[in-house]
């Protein structure tokens, strides 16, 4: 049997002390990390680095190489449409680590790996890190006998790594359950002291998020483009009465960032003669630009009482006031996710 295994490098840190494990043992692995827009995951001493760069750099203080996988287009059908539920938000966790273990398993022969390494621990999520979970994902993916997880590796029969000597049993672990103390121990034992927020992130499980993405499911039958994605991660978002989008910055920041990602197609409304907050809406608004303008004016508490928004639309260029009877109370009703 090879000694090489291919690993899931999310770059946090159970993925990362389960990685150490295995190369402390004269393993030769081959980091694999899955980029997604879903992480929210960040380094605690460098806050702008996200998963990708955290898993670059574990892996070169490993010293282990490592491949940069997109979930892509393909995996946002599994978001959409899983076919083992998902958990309190859009969370997909059973298909998604189907879904990352078969595309793992398909190169194993292309680099010559013989196992599968990954930082699961038994009982630690509680959709797809159960045993039920897990074996029904051995099953699914045909990878039975061939995934080691080094931090719960005592609570599992012995895999093929472990029967054939190229691991040694002995120097795995028995972890279980939800507390990350033994982890972060371990951590300090090995000296890994930088790693992102130990129980990680993704956005499919926050509720804001995924109301969000629901709404966005519902309303685009095709595909959905990256830069949709990321707005859904900014603003208030608000689905008015024609079914267009409204989206609204908190603050200047946001304003610029809204702008900046908005997909093409989307208009955009601005305040004319008075401060306040940028927007973008994507559909045809009908009735509902006044209503708009007067979200932008409700906003902005330095808008004088002859307040008038700027609607941009590719060469269109229109200006509208407030509707002096909006009703922000029904309007807030209208909010997806945290408005």
């Amino acid at each position: 049997m090879e000694k090489k295994a291919i690993a899931l490098l999310s770059g946090g840190l159970d993925s990362t002390l389960a990685v150490k494990l295995i190369v402390d043992q004269g393993v030769e692995v081959v980091a694999l990390n899955f980029t997604s827009p879903f992480c929210t995951c960040t380094s605690r001493a460098r806050r702008e680095a996200g998963c990708k760069h955290e898993a670059l750099r574990v892996a070169k203080e490993l010293g282990v190489e490592i491949k940069l996988v997109a979930k892509g287009k393909e995996y946002l059908e599994v978001v959409r449409n899983p076919r083992f539920g998902r958990g309190t938000g859009m969370n997909p966790c059973i298909d998604c680590r189907i879904f990352m273990l078969k595309r793992a398993a398909a190169m194993m022969d292309e680099l010559g790996a013989s196992f599968l390494v990954t930082g699961e621990v038994l009982g630690q999520r509680p959709m797809s890190q159960h045993r039920q979970a897990i074996a029904l994902i051995e099953k699914e993916t045909g990878l039975a006998g061939k995934i080691l997880r080094p931090l719960s590796a005592l609570h599992f029969d012995p895999t093929e790594a472990e029967n054939s000597g190229v691991v040694d049993r002995q120097r795995l672990l028995d972890i279980a359950g939800r507390g990350r103390r033994r982890q972060i121990d371990l951590a300090q034992d090995l000296d890994i002291s930088d790693y992102p927020c130990p129980a990680g992130g993704c956005l499919l499980t926050d509720r804001n998020f995924a109301a969000r993405l629901r709404d966005a499911f519902e309303h685009i039958p095709g595909e959905i483009e990256p830069r949709e994605i990321e707005l859904l991660k900014i603003g208030r978002h608000f689905r008015l009465a024609s079914g267009a989008k409204f989206v609204l910055g908190r603050d200047e920041a946001e304003n610029e960032r809204i702008t900046a990602v908005a997909p093409a197609g989307y208009a955009r409304l601005e305040p004319k003669n008075f401060p306040g907050p940028g927007a973008v809406v994507s559909g045809a608004m009908g009735g509902d630009l006044e209503t708009a303008a007067a979200a932008i004016v409700h906003f902005s508490p330095k808008a004088p009482g002859s307040a008038v928004v700027v609607l941009r639309e590719g060469d269109r260029f229109e200006e509208t006031a407030a509707d002096r009877a909006f009703d922000f109370a029904a309007f807030k009703k209208r909010a997806v996710g945290a408005g």
